[in-house]
């Protein structure tokens, strides 16, 4: 599959529509052979007017378009579009804000927003690569304000003064070290508090038993030695000592926060997840190409499906967008 390898190469690509039904064609459908979303016949015609296809098969919605089925579905965003914007997601190192999207695509920011979100839905892991093992970090981090830059009179400096996660969101992290032959990856999620339950309930089903765990003093009280090995480091004594340490992981919450801060400036903990998984996905496929890193998250685009009134909350989600929501 023909792709292109850098960003200025995505966007003169991706401008051409042709170019756009090929990548998509060869994604959903690399045997050549093209199905109906709906009931899997490939008794189909293409109306190239329309840029649809048409299948014969007794249903209600008899044509669909290389959207439907995927995030893009039912967007009047055309895909010369979409792709680059997938692209600027995937590959920025510290993520890019709906502003930027919409001054470059020439969409209100309100849409650039919304087409975001959708992709940051793709970027989800699917944990479709099996339980994490061998040596493996579990580390938790603090997602807010900071009272220094609060103003004395702003009501959410009280929630601040208790310190550690008093007011702020908890994002956990479990980090698989590197091996011969693979590479670091990391899955994270969003809790509600670091009581024993939650970080077992947490830990328990990505970490295969009889791994070697390493977390900071805070796993003392969360930790299953009927499972797993278990070595902590206190920070307020050292942060490295051997092959005990947790700098993976803060080599991560750096890029985190330093996007958060940085390119997003503000994120409403109702959405923080979202944002957590697209860091999640830029940083396991790190060592990859840009062109890569795109084919990868583009093939993760199909079956999901995320609606405005599901993401700004005015409705019940029936999408996959709820496994962590």
């Amino acid at each position: 599959m023909e792709t292109p390898d850098s960003l200025q190469e995505a966007v003169i690509w991706f401008s051409e529509f042709e170019n756009c039904r090929r990548f998509m064609m060869h994604l959903r459908w690399p045997d050549g052979k093209v199905l109906c979303p709906g009931c899997g016949s490939d008794h189909v015609f293409y109306i190239e007017k329309e840029r649809v296809w048409k299948c014969y098969g007794k249903h209600d919605h008899a044509k669909f378009s290389l959207k439907t089925g995927t995030v893009f579905e039912d967007s009047p965003i055309v895909l010369e579009k979409w792709l680059p914007a997938a692209w600027l997601v995937m590959n920025c190192k510290n993520g890019i804000s709906s502003y930027e999207v919409s001054r470059a695509l020439k969409v209100t920011q309100k849409t650039a927003w919304f087409m975001l979100q959708r992709i940051r839905l793709a970027l989800q892991d699917d944990l479709t690569g099996g339980m994490l093992g061998g040596e493996v970090e579990v580390d938790e981090t603090f997602i807010g304000g900071k009272a220094r830059n609060m103003h004395k009179n702003d009501r959410r400096l009280k929630n601040l003064k208790g310190g550690g996660s008093a007011g702020k969101a908890i994002v956990l992290g479990i980090l698989e070290r590197e091996t011969e032959g693979k590479s670091k990856r990391v899955r994270t999620t969003v809790i509600p508090d670091r009581t024993k339950t939650v970080m077992q309930e947490n830990v328990r089903p990505h970490v295969e038993a009889g791994s070697q765990i390493y977390s900071d003093d805070a796993g003392t009280y969360w930790r299953m030695d009927d499972q797993y090995t278990h070595d902590i480091i206190n920070h307020a004594e050292e942060y490295v000592r051997g092959n005990v340490h947790t700098n993976g992981l803060e080599n991560f919450w750096s890029l985190l926060k330093r996007s958060i801060g940085g390119s997003y400036v503000s994120v409403e903990p109702f959405h923080l997840f979202r944002y957590v998984d697209e860091q999640a996905f830029r940083y396991s496929y790190r060592k990859l190409t840009d062109a890569e890193r795109f084919v990868i998250g583009m093939k993760q685009i199909q079956g999901k499906r995320l609606r405005f009134d599901e993401l700004t909350g005015k409705s019940e989600s029936r999408s996959s967008d709820t496994r962590r929501a």
